[in-house]
Formats: structure tokens, C-alpha cells, sequence
């Protein structure tokens, strides 16, 4: 059956609410209240990845196009996080979605993006891969190895969580940093023992040459994914993030109840073959918007010290000081 009506306003703040309390102990940290201060939208610059299934069903749908007509809404791709939050550090976009490490980064950076939301957790979505020949069998195996992977992306703290889980030192593996696309074209020519990779490029390659999973996220990394916006423009359009959430947790709910609707948005879109739309979408749990929420500052505070603990960030974070509180006092 298809979701593509519209829901009502009171019926989605109530399941953002009901989904909250489901993530976490506590209420809310970030989330606008209706009726917050804002200026008419002008320009909501948007940055996005291949997996960010819900921001690509809302961009192929028009829907903010629709509330905002007279605005001029910018859908920017980038191949992982860290690149997104760059362009958003330097005032190229006012808002996009990354996994749980780039925001660590950027912090440490000295960046300055406010997390205002997020989505459940997807720990089957990333996997450490090695091809199907390797001798590598079990994460023991990784010492010494050539890992490739993408600096600062939510692979990073997979990688460390794995390494942990091992009883590795970090000193024990080779990490060669490594977008996607060139970590794929690395591993399938075998210049790297092994890849640490996220959905959709996780999906298109198990399919495409049947790689063997050494783990996948359950019980090393959550693999939690935030909404992330500049200071300026939650400051200036609180509306807008409460229309964005109620238009993400739309697109959410295409994807439980339409999925052959939803494979169709997403493939067209990316040009993604069917199957691998199909089986990335099969690995996310539902996954609508809603405010950050204790335990998931929780689980992000342990990102963040784990990469400081390792000298990979060069200076402490506090995560709590980057999560939008929103119009409340």
C-alpha cells in the first residue's frame, strides 16, 4: 500500500514523541518546539549520501519543494560524512546526514555543526569485508594487515571496535584511508587485506563478487546515523527542522509500507541496480526522525573519547556541547 498521503502534523510529533522514549531514558535533548522564531526559508542547501534513504525519498518525492515554493532547496551528494561536514563548516549547506564519526572529527576539528537528530541504530548496514579467498578468517587475523576504509567515516570506529574486539592494538593493523570508491577498486585487486565499508557500497559488493563478512556492527558499533545543521540556520528556521523531521519520518514509513515504491525512488535516483536498493533497504531497521535523545549523547561520548584514547582526534570532545537544545530554555 502506498504512504504517499499526507500525514497529520499532531499524528507525527506523537510518533516522533513514542519513538523517542523507545531510544532512550529521558526526554528530549534537541527537538523545535512548534511555534519557534523563525525567518521565511530563502535557501536550505541539503547534503546527502547514497544511504540516506530517507533524504532521498523526500528529494525524489518534491515534498519540500511543495511546502517551500518560493524557496531555492539545493540536494548536494557527497561519497561519505567527513566531506559532508566540511562543505558544511564552510557555509556550503545548512544541513545533512552523516554516520556517528565524522561529527567526532569535525568537533575535534574545531568545526562547529549541531547535531538536532537522528536515526535509530543500523549495525548489520557496515561490515569488515576481506573476498572470499582470503586466508584472513576471524578479526585476530587483521594483524598486520592493509585495511582500507574512509578517514573519519562511521567505518573508522567499526574498524577500532573491531581492533578492540580482537585484542589488537591499534599499532597491530595498516590502515590505508581510502574513499569508497577507491577502498572498492583497492580491495578487488587485492592491494588491501581487507575493507571496512557501509550500505549502499556494502550491498552493491557483496552482491557483485561475495565477499565474506569477518563482523558486521552487532556488538562492536551502533552505527548511528545524525542529522547535522549549522548554527545560523537553527538558529533562524526552527519550522523548517520540525517540517524536515515530519517529511523523514514520512519517507521512513514508505520505505516499511511501499517497498517496492521505495526501491523504485532510491534506484532511480542513484542509478543503484533493484537488488542492491532492495537488499540495503532489508538491512535498515524503521528508522524515523526524532530528537536526540541521553543515551545516544551516551553512546556518541564513547565514539568520541575511543579516537581520542588512540591519538586519532587531537583533543577531547564534548558531545554534549554540539547537540541543539532546540527552542526550549
Amino acid at each position: 500500500m502506498s504512504v504517499l498521503h499526507t500525514f497529520g502534523r499532531r499524528g507525527l510529533l506523537r510518533l516522533l514523541a513514542v519513538t523517542a522514549l523507545a531510544w532512550g531514558v529521558g526526554g528530549p535533548i534537541a527537538l523545535a518546539q512548534p511555534g519557534g522564531t523563525s525567518k521565511p526559508l530563502q535557501q536550505l542547501r541539503i547534503g546527502y549520501q547514497k544511504s540516506a534513504a530517507n533524504l532521498v525519498i523526500v528529494k525524489q518525492s518534491g515534498w519540500l519543494e511543495k511546502r517551500y515554493p518560493n524557496a531555492k532547496i539545493a540536494w548536494i551528494e557527497f561519497p561519505a560524512g567527513p566531506q559532508l561536514l566540511e562543505a558544511l563548516a564552510v557555509g556550503s549547506l545548512e544541513f545533512g546526514l552523516t554516520g556517528d564519526s565524522p561529527p567526532v572529527f569535525a568537533q575535534a576539528a574545531g568545526k562547529d555543526p549541531l547535531y538536532v537528530g537522528a536515526e535509530p541504530s543500523k549495525p548489520d548496514s557496515s561490515a569488515v569485508l576481506v573476498l572470499k579467498d582470503s586466508p584472513l578468517k576471524t578479526l585476530q587475523d587483521l594483524r598486520g594487515k592493509k585495511i582500507a576504509l574512509q578517514k573519519g567515516s562511521s567505518a573508522h570506529y567499526l574498524l577500532v571496535r573491531a581492533v578492540e574486539k580482537a585484542g589488537l592494538q591499534w599499532s597491530d593493523i595498516q590502515p590505508v584511508y581510502l574513499t569508497p570508491a577507491d577502498a572498492r577498486a583497492a580491495f578487488e585487486r587485492k592491494a588491501v587485506d581487507a575493507w571496512v565499508i557501509w550500505d549502499p557500497f556494502y550491498a552493491a559488493t557483496e552482491l557483485a563478487i561475495q565477499p565474506r563478512v569477518l563482523a558486521n556492527g552487532r556488538g562492536l558499533s551502533g552505527n548511528n546515523s545524525f542529522y547535522l545543521a549549522s548554527r545560523a540556520f537553527t538558529e533562524q528556521h526552527a519550522d523548517v527542522l520540525n517540517a524536515l523531521f515530519e517529511d523523514l519520518t514520512r519517507a521512513d514509513k514508505l520505505v516499511q509500507q511501499d517497498r517496492a515504491g521505495a526501491i523504485k525512488l532510491v534506484a532511480d535516483f542513484s542509478g543503484l541496480d533493484a537488488g542492491v536498493v532492495s537488499l540495503f533497504l532489508q538491512r535498515r531497521p524503521p528508522s524515523p526522525v526524532g530528537p536526540i535523545q541521553p543515551a545516544t549523547v551516551r553512546d556518541q561520548q564513547r565514539v568520541a573519547d575511543a579516537f581520542h584514547q588512540l591519538g586519532l582526534i587531537p583533543k577531547p570532545v564534548n558531545v554534549a556541547q554540539a547537540v541543539w537544545r532546540g527552542t526550549q530554555p
